[in-house]
């Protein structure tokens, strides 16, 4: 049985608090929330906080206030499943509620949050073990070793960003909200990943996230289509996130297409973007589109499924979710 290790437990009430309880902890510290992530870690002693600052007693960070005009934001520990259900996000932004829906179970939908999934750790085969198979094979770059199991003369780390609301936060134009002791800063979502396994956040370990600022929607159209072996509970080997803006004529005025679990970070597919957008949203448009997005997928042996194959889902996954949109549009028009 893999037990947790020993760690100092804070459950501050108030954002200030927290983020002074993690300045004065040191490097040895991390923040928490639902724990669907970091506990596992922790009993696989992938990570090892001394200190452990839970922020689910924080109110505020559980609220979801705004509208479809001005924006909605989302507090980073409201719930997967309070997203969800959420009528507001259900109504104005359809695809986070989407999103949201296919992450794990709904045990874990109702532990996990929505700052933790953008956060969430990146994955590996040779990393998501317990600390004595990974010892079995002297470890591996992301975690007390000196090799990348995956692409053994790489001095770069490969494991996959599976985070389902990273893609689509991405496509949206999301911001975030980081606070520390330092005060506070605003950035954008596609600016919060790196495209490395280890390091893989543009964010300081002393910084919480506390928001998520959705912009409005303006008539876009968005979508998110998900790759796993079984339909619950896995994580994604290969996400679609498709957002467009159509004018009454059929052109595409906007389009942004972004791709999760095939990297360190969700690639931005800006070739498929750059077919669609200025031209009218048909058939042969999609077809090139999700051509480009299978040129840009370049997933590696380091999660479930044939690599080979992963990259050959990326046109028919993109494929389907840009002929939704276009359904979609049709039926409006």
């Amino acid at each position: 049985m893999m037990r947790l290790p020993q760690f100092n437990y804070h459950a501050p009430r108030t954002l200030a608090d927290a983020v002074k309880m993690r300045a004065d902890s040191g490097r040895d510290a991390m923040f928490v929330a639902g724990g669907t992530d970091l506990y596992p870690n922790m009993k696989r002693r992938q990570q090892t906080p001394k200190t452990v600052i839970s922020v689910m007693r924080i109110q505020e960070l559980h609220e979801i206030r705004g509208d479809e005009k001005s924006g909605l934001i989302i507090g980073a520990s409201a719930l997967l499943s309070e997203v969800n259900k959420h009528p507001r996000v259900r109504q104005a932004y359809p695809v986070v509620a989407q999103a949201s829906g296919l992450i794990a179970t709904p045990l874990l939908r109702n532990m996990g949050t929505i700052g933790g999934n953008l956060l969430l750790d990146t994955r590996c085969n040779y990393y998501d073990q317990n600390y004595e198979w990974r010892r079995g094979i002297n470890f591996c770059l992301k975690k007390d070793g000196d090799i990348c199991w995956v692409a053994p003369g790489s001095s770069k780390c490969w494991a996959v960003q599976s985070s389902d609301l990273a893609p689509v936060m991405v496509a949206l134009g999301a911001k975030l909200k980081l606070v520390s002791v330092d005060g506070e800063r605003l950035i954008e979502a596609r600016d919060l990943y790196k495209d490395d396994g280890i390091d893989y956040l543009h964010k300081r370990p002393d910084e919480l996230l506390a928001e998520i600022h959705l912009p409005p929607p303006n008539g876009t159209q968005a979508t998110y289509h998900k790759l796993r072996r079984r339909g619950a509970f896995d994580f994604p080997v290969l996400g679609v996130a498709a957002v467009v803006q159509i004018t009454k004529s059929g052109a595409v005025e906007k389009a942004r297409i972004v791709l999760g679990g095939v990297a360190p970070s969700p690639v931005s597919v800006n070739e498929a973007d750059a077919v669609l957008e200025g031209r009218q949203f048909d058939q042969e448009r999609i077809a090139l589109a999700a051509e480009a997005c299978y040129l840009k997928a370049r997933p590696l042996d380091n999660t479930d499924f044939v690599m080979g194959w992963r990259k050959q889902m990326a046109r028919p996954f993109a494929l389907r979710a840009l002929e939704e949109l276009r359904a979609r549009w049709e039926l409006k028009r």
